[in-house]
């Protein structure tokens, strides 16, 4: 059974960092790219970061450059996006999804939420 869940959502205040997490399980990691995407209420998904299967390449949407980094850990299964000097406009749910290196198969995780307020 696929699974992606993600973690490491909350609530924090301007400024402040948290680390999301997806784990993965029911396929092979290593064939799929990570991406982490959010959405705010009212607005489209848009996509954060994505890394490829292996983490040769990493690319980041312009609003979070700098701030947030995303990774892998083979041995753990799982993806991860540090984000910091959050701000009040990164508050969304910040859904993980893995898509195949070899075929248009993709997976989406639930999604966790992030607030960010003073």
């Amino acid at each position: 059974q696929v699974q992606l869940v993600e973690s490491g959502g909350g609530s924090v205040q301007p400024g402040g960092s948290l680390r999301l997490s997806c784990a993965a399980s029911g396929f092979t990691f290593d064939n799929f790219g990570m991406s982490w995407y959010r959405q705010a209420p009212g607005k489209e998904r848009e996509l954060v970061a994505t890394i490829t299967n292996l983490g040769v390449s990493i690319n980041y949407a312009d609003s979070v450059k700098g701030r947030f980094t995303i990774s892998r850990d083979k041995n753990k299964n799982t993806a991860y996006l540090q984000m910091n000097s959050l701000k009040p406009e990164d508050t969304a749910v910040y859904y993980c999804k893995a898509t195949s290196r070899w075929s248009d198969t993709e997976f989406w995780g639930r999604g966790t939420q992030v607030t960010v307020s003073s």
